[in-house]
């Protein structure tokens, strides 16, 4: 049967598979990013509330108006940004469906994107759909970028740098010098920062910096964010889309024909929480993750992992070199089979798959399942 070439490219997400192949055989699941533990009560106490007020029909397709209004008093508040909650701001079916329509919206076939890897892996995916070719850049965990490698990824097809900040899988908060670093890069090139800064508040080392606040990079960044992991609602898929007002009109375009629009009460709800949580959950919630991926990190190192604890999001990569000799991908699946506990191959974010000994953890889970995770790999360690 014929299929389009542009999908034969890439497989279907390995973070989805290694989920079924915890549920087969019943492990813990630190493979894919999702919390074990409630959202906030208020926040689920709105979503029912605009449920049962009968906001279950169509929101405004680029997102409800006191959703946009509160994102845009809460960039206000935290990183000093301007945005028009009216002209600049899109809300979307989670980041990930915000990635797809940025790309869709501002690339042309033929252009390039400036990918980091390891990646989130739907960054290079979404290039190849919208007919672009991805350049890769390495970026190690545990040190600096290296803007001079960077630099020669640069040229007349640039069109735009995928940044994640905080980073998925390598947890690098990007520094005010790296990021000068990269809008000087984009300037030059006259390319697009897209930004995905859905771990905004999860950082336990630097601060979290918002390229679009660096002198003259407003007018060319695009920031993708959302609900899931600030508000522990991956589920909800509520993303957004910060934007100059003449792209904005492009990206709203696509993204009206790909989804249409957003859950609504789920808007609302959402922007409940914008609107009313205090500074200090914010902060609270980085601590309660800090614990967690201390507790976490420790645990490997007991089992014979290698690591850099991440400077932030809720993942950490392990080498496992000294455990086994053997790719990542038979690894991980022994890890389900036989530990109990599901992990990701750092191969389905590379574009070299075989130069990987990694597996990446996500560490958003409950203290009792990350500390049952931990005797597991323990007990695994030692039999192996």
């Amino acid at each position: 049967m014929h299929t389009a070439r542009r999908t034969h490219g890439f497989t279907e997400s390995v973070i989805r598979g290694m989920t079924r192949l915890a549920n087969e055989h019943g492990a813990i699941n630190l493979a894919q990013g999702f919390p074990n533990f409630p959202a906030p009560d208020l926040l689920k106490e709105a979503a029912v509330a605009a449920i049962r007020a009968d906001v279950n029909q169509y929101a405004i397709t680029w997102g409800a108006k006191r959703l946009r209004e509160a994102l845009s008093r809460k960039m206000q508040a935290f990183y000093g940004l301007a945005v028009d909650p009216d002209t600049e701001i899109t809300v979307t079916c989670g980041a990930t469906e915000a990635m797809a329509s940025v790309l869709l919206a501002l690339v042309d076939p033929g252009e390039e994107v400036i990918v980091f890897e390891p990646w989130y892996e739907n960054y290079g995916p979404d290039a190849v759909l919208c007919g672009a070719t991805p350049v890769h850049v390495p970026l190690p965990v545990g040190e600096p970028l290296d803007l001079d490698r960077l630099a020669h990824a640069f040229g007349p097809r640039t069109r735009a740098i995928i940044l994640n900040t905080p980073n998925n899988p390598t947890g690098k908060v990007f520094t005010a010098a790296e990021l000068a670093g990269i809008a000087a890069l984009c300037q030059r090139h006259g390319a697009y920062a897209i930004t995905d800064e859905i771990y905004e508040h999860i950082i336990y080392e630097g601060r979290h910096i918002p390229i679009a606040t660096l002198p003259g990079m407003a007018e060319r960044t695009i920031t993708i964010s959302g609900a899931s992991k600030t508000f522990a609602v991956t589920g909800w898929r509520i993303g957004t889309i910060i934007a100059p007002r003449t792209l904005t009109a492009a990206i709203r375009k696509v993204h009206d024909f790909l989804t249409v629009g957003a859950p609504a009460p789920l808007q609302e709800a959402v922007a409940t929480a914008m609107e009313t949580l205090p500074t200090d959950y914010y902060t609270g919630m980085a601590e309660a993750y800090r614990q967690r991926r201390d507790l976490l990190c420790g645990a490997l190192r007991q089992a014979g992992f290698k690591l850099t604890p991440p400077q932030g999001a809720y993942y950490v990569l392990a080498d496992y070199s000294a455990l086994a000799d053997e790719d990542d991908v038979t690894f991980a699946t022994r890890l389900v089979q036989e530990a109990g506990v599901a992990t990701v191959p750092l191969s389905s974010f590379l574009s070299d798959p075989t130069a990987s000994r990694r597996v990446r953890f996500a560490f958003c889970k409950t203290d009792d399942l990350l500390v049952e995770a931990g005797r597991r790999l323990r007990f695994f360690a030692g039999s192996s």
